[in-house]
């Protein structure tokens, strides 16, 4: 998680680095194309302040951005943007069921029961989910007749997880177990106040570390100037 983070700031600083340089490339030229003073302000005064432009994304990934809340996506994972959330499912699975991972603005806004924010749902054994009776494991995701025995919020209430943009998520973590003995994790970061939640349907163990570097990605800065 902290290696996530530390490449997104890395790039962060690697695009203002860049910028600074190209500044200075054009005072020297100026410099040099006459010797004297006068040459170097009139450049300094007719390019003005450089525009602020965005670091590239990290090798591999592509943005996706819903509502004003960015992500990065691994670019050979399929990615459905519509209706008002983002869904990336990674290859050779079933669109947006084991292992994906959603993006959801408004969630608690725009779902009936105002899950995961009301009661605080997120801190809940039983919070994992709006409808908690389908088992989401490899073998069963498909099936949906597999019903579920129990689930334990495994990281405790407390949580925290920080984004891109500084903000910090309440970061969940369940372990489910299915009637038939077959176990299963979600995941969940939701900002109440920003009322975002990314959320990882059934985690695919081999994307362990993605998940997090996904999630460290999350970019709420234009999403909460228009809310």
């Amino acid at each position: 998680m902290a290696g996530a983070k530390d490449r997104v700031r890395r790039r962060a600083r690697r695009g203002v680095q860049g910028a600074a340089v190209a500044a200075v490339a054009l005072l020297t030229l100026g410099a040099c194309g006459s010797g004297g003073p006068e040459e170097v302000e009139l450049e300094r005064g007719e390019s003005g302040m450089m525009p602020a432009i965005d670091p590239p994304g990290p090798e591999g990934f592509e943005h996706v951005e819903v509502a004003g809340v960015k992500i990065e996506a691994p670019d050979d994972w399929e990615i459905q943007n519509e209706g008002g959330q983002a869904c990336l499912t990674p290859p050779g699975q079933s669109a947006c069921a084991y292992g994906s991972v959603r993006l959801v603005p408004k969630q608690a806004a725009d779902h009936p029961q105002s899950w995961p924010k009301k009661d605080d749902a997120f801190h809940d054994d039983n919070g994992w989910a709006d409808n908690t009776d389908s088992c989401r494991s490899l073998n069963t995701a498909g099936s949906g007749n597999i019903g579920v025995d129990e689930a334990t919020l495994s990281n405790g209430t407390g949580n925290v997880f920080e984004h891109a943009d500084g903000l910090k998520s309440h970061h969940s973590i369940w372990n489910v177990t299915c009637a038939n003995g077959d176990g299963f994790e979600v995941r969940m970061w939701f900002l109440p106040e920003s009322d975002v939640m990314l959320y990882v349907w059934s985690v695919d163990a081999q994307y362990d570390a993605l998940y997090d570097e996904i999630a460290a990605s999350m970019d709420t800065t234009a999403y909460r100037a228009n809310s």
